[in-house]
């Protein structure tokens, strides 16, 4: 696979920009025990939040597939599903900046391949709380477009949410780089709107790309010889 012909990338967010912190499992059971509930691990909310994820089928980022999701992670963890007023707190919680974390490479890459020419966008599948978290952590001022599923009417890995994006950065598919953390939603959904595409794979041993061009960090990408944009 070539970079050379590079004019934009696109980045995923959660699991690429951001992570949940300290931990999904955390985070919901300190909400939890403002309510009542106690004695929860959160190791054990944050196995069955990744079981529960895994397992989702038609989950399309409304406030009642979360809700549903939240109370599969509760049940599964032994636990009694969280009432409204508990569930709404956590949902709430998930809108501000203060349950995530930055990686520490995301600056960094978005600021090195600003000073080098690309067009920078955002394709990602999230509710309405994307577009303000997004600007409560500064984020949003890096791109020059934001494609949110919530206000489309796609979410990856359907090709048009990536063609939206290539519309909106007005660069054609085969001259984007998407980056993203899911083989299926976003380097096969990438891949199949015509864009090029690599795995960001945080957990692997790798420190750079590997045979399948996937990646460990973002910082690997700026060794590669996507050096300059192309000139419009």
């Amino acid at each position: 696979m070539s970079f050379s012909a590079i004019r934009a990338v696109t980045f995923d967010v959660g699991g690429t920009l951001i992570e949940p912190w300290p931990s999904v499992g955390q985070v919901y059971a300190e909400i939890a025990m403002r309510f009542g509930t106690t004695g929860i691990a959160p190791e054990a909310l944050n196995r069955q939040f990744a079981v529960a994820w895994q397992a989702r089928r038609r989950f399309d980022y409304s406030r009642s597939s979360w809700r549903e999701l939240v109370n599969q992670t509760f049940a599964g963890a032994g636990a009694e599903p969280p009432g409204l007023a508990c569930f709404d707190a956590i949902y709430q919680h998930f809108a501000t900046p203060f349950p995530w974390r930055l990686f520490e490479d995301v600056l960094p890459a978005l600021a090195a391949l600003k000073a080098r020419g690309f067009k920078l966008g955002v394709v990602s599948n999230w509710d309405e709380r994307l577009r303000p978290l997004l600007q409560e952590l500064q984020l949003d001022v890096h791109f020059d477009a934001l494609v949110i599923s919530h206000e489309t009417s796609c979410a990856k890995p359907a090709p048009e949410i990536f063609r939206r994006a290539a519309r909106a950065l007005n660069i054609p598919p085969q001259s984007i780089l998407h980056i993203g953390d899911s083989p299926t939603e976003d380097v096969a959904g990438a891949k199949a709107a015509g864009m090029n595409a690599v795995l960001l794979d945080r957990k692997a041993a790798r420190s750079t790309f590997a045979v399948a061009h996937d990646l460990r960090s973002l910082a690997a990408l700026l060794d590669k010889p996507i050096a300059s944009a192309r000139s419009d």
